[in-house]
């Protein structure tokens, strides 16, 4: 087993990406309700309340990124990666609860038919909040994705989702403008919560699975290509039997696997541990930080190909 793990460099950029994300919200969910109290729209509304929650979405994806690098101790030997899925849980929460928020105001709006006032100086705010959250969400989601983080992916997917809530919102408030019908604010509220909720659900879906250890089939897919390729009479050496018992799991973006390798059973003790340790590191080294961890058996089977095939592992 060799323990692979993630450059300090990449732990200090993802921190700094993280706590910029933070810092941009915060100013960001000043300037929507700055802009809410000017207009008083529903439809700024919803973009406001969404912004509290990338305040604290992004809280804890700070406090999530810096736990997630900590390495694996006595009271956590699998590490501390499964907080990133604990993370895009509670920002999926958030904003399933900020919907339900924005959704009573659009009901609210929609019966009492209040209008909307001063509307130039709100779409200037939210335009300013658009582009910004739309550069940031990009930039978190490439940085999430490239170094398997899914507490960035779901903070920069979250950023990118509340800049197309501020496009909903822009479209709302020009239509009100050229129409003179407020209620069109109310329906945009009102949509922009229906599409919170298919965020939330996406994002709660895979933090459950994490949480559970739902197997990940691109691995399944790649681990039985790499242990396949090994097996006799014509794999890649070094050759084994077979194998069996695969299992595997992600602690956030780290990999853990474990299988039971069977060799011959005339094979000395350092030679079955030397295969074994070279698969293992093969298995790492393909899918990244985490470990691989093989047990091996000796073979049983009278016929079997590799026992009785000469390989610069095995003395018979």
């Amino acid at each position: 087993m060799h323990h692979r793990t993630l450059h300090p460099q990449t732990a200090a950029l993802e921190v700094r990406a993280a706590v910029g994300s933070l810092v941009v919200g915060i100013v960001l969910m000043v300037t929507k309700f700055v802009a809410y109290a000017l207009t008083d729209s529903a439809a700024i509304f919803s973009d406001a309340i969404e912004s509290i929650v990338n305040v604290l979405a992004g809280g804890f994806a700070v406090y999530a990124v810096v736990l997630a690098h900590r390495p694996a101790d006595e009271s956590h030997p699998y590490g501390h990666g499964k907080v990133e899925f604990l993370a895009a849980g509670f920002e999926g929460g958030m904003i399933l609860l900020a919907a339900i928020f924005i959704a009573w105001r659009g009901v609210e709006v929609m019966i009492t038919g209040q209008r909307v006032q001063r509307i130039d100086a709100g779409l200037g705010l939210i335009v300013l909040a658009m582009v910004v959250n739309a550069a940031m969400g990009v930039m978190l989601t490439r940085l999430g994705k490239k170094h398997g983080s899914i507490t960035l992916e779901a903070d920069g997917k979250h950023l990118q989702s509340d800049a197309i809530t501020s496009v909903a919102v822009l479209v709302s408030l020009i239509l009100v403008r050229l129409t003179d019908l407020h209620r069109i604010d109310a329906v945009c509220a009102l949509l922009v919560a229906g599409y919170l909720v298919w965020i939330a659900i996406d994002l709660l879906k895979r933090s459950a699975a994490g949480l559970m250890d739902a197997q990940d089939t691109a691995d399944a897919r790649l681990l039985r290509t790499i242990l396949d390729a090994h097996v006799a009479p014509s794999g890649n050496e070094p050759l084994i039997c077979s194998y069996h018992k695969l299992r595997h799991r992600h602690s956030g973006r780290y990999h853990w696997v474990d299988f039971q390798l069977v060799v011959p059973a005339s094979m000395k003790v350092d030679q079955g541990h030397q295969i074994a340790s070279e698969i293992e590191g093969e298995i790492e080294r393909a899918l990244g930080a985490g470990d691989a961890t093989a047990h091996v058996e000796p073979c049983i089977s009278l016929d079997c190909p590799r026992c009785h095939t000469p390989s610069k592992n095995h003395v018979s």
